[in-house]
């Protein structure tokens, strides 16, 4: 049985003392959960200071972005040997707003995957489909394209020590989420391209988190789906009180 893995995306969000409450809140209240897996990813500004104040709990550190070259001159960017030196195990790679907002393409998106690997990172592989794509009834197309082209060249091995994340782009940040059985149905058809691409045995261990206006009041009927592992969660991570509900709503799986 796959444990479920409940992860926060914070975004361009919160300041300094605001993170540092939050973390502590979390702490206190999941902290030492043992039977799911939990992750805080905050902007890379805060990442020492969560880092140290994570210290002692079960709760793991993780990135929202890399840049899959060791070092050099990309001014603005992160590396990620920078990332494990400060104790990050997680990062989140190809997630909708880089895709869309900041052009990302697949290719690049899969040497970040590599170089995560080879670092000792865990990448978090988001894919989703765009509303009028949706619309289109080209969901499967579109996340076979990115899960493919995203995992070229890796192998089972690695593969296994990853997380997919499914983020229909239409129903992150709008209150929208995708059904229980929208999620399902995508979620399978993804677990399936995994057993073709490296097997039986890695597609049944890997998680697959969904994404999209995940919220305390959906969560347990998204996680009961038996392919949805989890979440990626984004505004509802923000704050304790929302965030450990979700959390709860995966020892219910």
């Amino acid at each position: 049985m796959r444990k479920c893995f409940v992860a926060g995306n914070w975004k361009m969000n919160l300041s300094l003392a605001e993170a540092g409450r939050l973390v502590r809140g979390l702490k206190a209240k999941v902290g030492r959960e043992t039977k799911v897996d939990v992750a805080v990813c905050p902007p890379f500004v805060y990442l020492n200071e969560v880092a140290a104040l994570l210290k002692g709990c079960r709760i793991a550190l993780g990135a929202q972005n890399m840049h899959p070259e060791p070092k050099g001159a990309f001014t603005g960017e992160v590396a990620a040997s920078m990332l494990k030196n400060v104790k990050c195990t997680y990062v989140i790679l190809g997630h909708s707003e880089r895709r869309h907002v900041f052009g990302e393409q697949d290719k690049f998106i899969n040497a970040k995957v590599k170089a995560a690997l080879e670092a000792g990172l865990l990448p978090i592989l988001c894919v989703g489909e765009l509303l009028e794509e949706r619309r289109a009834k080209k969901t499967k197309t579109v996340v076979r394209g990115q899960l493919k082209k995203g995992l070229a060249g890796v192998g089972a091995k690695d593969a296994a020590k990853m997380t997919v994340a499914y983020e229909p782009v239409w129903a992150i940040g709008t209150g929208v989420n995708a059904t229980p059985e929208q999620a399902e149905e995508v979620h399978a058809y993804i677990r399936g391209l995994l057993e073709k691409m490296f097997g039986r045995k890695v597609a049944e261990a890997m998680r697959i988190q969904y994404g999209g206006s995940v919220k305390p009041g959906n969560a347990g009927d998204l996680m009961s789906q038996p392919n949805v592992d989890g979440a990626l969660v984004g505004g509802a991570s923000l704050k304790a009180s929302t965030f450990v509900p979700i959390v709860r709503a995966a020892l219910k799986r």
